[in-house]
């Protein structure tokens, strides 16, 4: 049966027109609707009679609107049936398979990936960055360090955080993971070592491993961070760098206190460890909870990497580095030895965004309604599996109640759902008691992907400790944001 959306439910999505032609407003509010997914691929669209009732206007009004809609690729028609949304190009092209295991198909749902559709406030500032574009042609366009604009942005948002921040400390970069490789190549020595914490962003894993640096684990369970057991391990294995995610930790969601980030602060800095943080999760509070404050409060020589793939849009490619300002130099050589500056349009809508908040309000509740309908379908359908519930970010990290978590993995592609398995968050292997669910879907995807997983779970589980280590099924590895 076809999804279908009501007159009213569509008027209130839609809000108050913008002034101008009625039918060209009408069909630009329902194109963001679409593209941000708040109206999902292939819903029936109201009758025209009855949203012309419903929002007030002409039924020539929305006889328009919805023939714009069909000619830019938003909405399909289908004959005695109805206008359908839809996007240009179809849903192949709307969702790049290049993070997905295998083939895709129509019914396939991607949890492999922690990061959700862009909120409308996306296109907003992407319309004000064209805006702005013309100041900057009549130059060579080239801004290593970033816009002065949105190195501003940034640093007045540290600023609100409680961290004294000056522009000139920012460094703009393609996303959080550029950011990380500059940090490395600048910094690191190929006979380095470096502390990482275990589950972690394979990633940010593969880019210390690459730079020649030995990677030391420092364990995290489903609470949190083992203070003690990290503290060991600095103390011993004496690492160059510790590359740390305290806030809303990825895969895990956990959130380092204030009295670890001062603990942890004090012994990196007696030791001579550079912390390199990666806060690309911290704006995700869904809860509305405070927030500890930046690490880089207690360590003054922190390396601090942002983004805004998580909080608005993983296409948006537009991240930063916040650094010591003895750092400067070389980290700016490192950037310019790799590329030229990050496009400017992006920089553009970048600063726009961060001027209005961190995070869009609007995402923040979508990303809270998906997760608690993930807690409650893992918890229903999945009663044996153990997680703690997060206070925000996009994932939950859960544990099985026995191996089987990569022969999961694996049989879920015959079920059209790709899941990642814990291994692939482990530098050393091992978390094969683990599986990491994104929340990142609309909660019908949520849901059915939790029934299929349910299902291959059940066939597996009776088998999962008595594979032979022969037959034990590789670790998946997929490209993960």
């Amino acid at each position: 049966m076809k999804e279908s959306i009501t007159a009213r439910q569509l008027s209130t999505l839609v809000g108050t027109l913008p002034a101008g032609t009625a039918y060209v407003g009408l069909a630009d509010q329902l194109t963001l609707l679409i593209g941000d997914g708040r109206i999902p691929l292939g819903v029936r669209l109201p009758s025209e009679r009855s949203l012309a009732a419903a929002l007030g206007r002409s039924r020539t009004t929305i006889t328009r609107a919805y023939l714009a809609l069909r000619d830019s690729g938003y909405a399909r028609a289908t004959q005695g049936s109805g206008t359908y949304t839809a996007v240009p190009g179809g849903r192949r092209q709307a969702h790049d398979r290049v993070l997905v295991a295998g083939g895709a198909g129509e019914d396939w749902i991607d949890l492999s990936c922690a990061a959700d559709s862009a909120p409308a406030e996306v296109m907003a500032a992407y319309t004000a960055a064209l805006s702005d574009l013309p100041t900057y042609l009549s130059g060579h366009g080239y801004f290593p360090s970033g816009l002065r604009v949105l190195q501003e942005a940034v640093a007045a948002a540290y600023q609100v955080r409680g961290l004294p921040t000056a522009p000139e400390q920012i460094i703009v970069t393609p996303g959080a993971l550029s950011a990380a490789s500059i940090v490395v190549r600048a910094l690191a020595s190929r006979r380095g070592h470096a502390l990482i914490e275990s589950p972690t962003y394979p990633n940010a894993a593969e880019t210390l491993r690459a730079a020649g640096l030995t990677l030391h684990e420092t364990p995290l369970g489903l609470t949190g961070w083992d203070m003690a057991g990290m503290m060991h391990t600095i103390q011993q294995a004496r690492p160059d760098f510790a590359y740390l995610v305290p806030d809303f930790q990825n895969p895990t969601g956990a959130v380092m206190t204030t009295d670890q980030r001062q603990q942890l602060g004090r012994c990196l800095q007696a030791h001579g460890v550079a912390p390199i943080v990666d806060e690309t999760h911290q704006a995700l509070a869904l809860d509305g909870q405070a927030m500890p404050a930046p690490f880089a409060c207690f360590n003054p020589d922190t390396i601090t990497l942002g983004s805004l793939s998580k909080a608005f849009w993983g296409g948006l490619r537009v991240g930063w580095i916040r650094a010591p300002q003895p750092l400067l130099g070389s980290l700016t050589r490192a950037r310019m030895s790799l590329d030229l500056g990050v496009p400017i349009v992006e920089q553009l809508a970048a600063a726009h965004l961060l001027r209005q908040g961190t995070v869009s309000p609007g995402q923040i509740q979508r990303l809270r309604a998906q997760r608690d309908a993930l807690m409650q379908a893992v918890a229903t359908h999945l009663p044996d599996w153990r997680f703690v519930p997060p206070a925000g970010g996009l994932a939950l990290w859960c544990e099985l109640p026995c191996r089987g978590a990569t022969a999961l993995a694996a049989a879920m592609t015959v079920k059209q759902v790709a899941i990642t398995p814990g291994p692939v968050f482990s530098p050393d292997g091992g978390l094969d008691a683990f599986i990491r669910l994104p929340w990142s879907r609309p909660v019908a995807d949520l849901r059915q992907a939790v029934d299929r997983i349910a299902l291959a779970w059940r066939s597996i589980a009776t088998h999962a400790l008595d594979l032979p280590a022969s037959r034990q099924h590789k670790p998946i590895r997929l490209v993960m944001a």
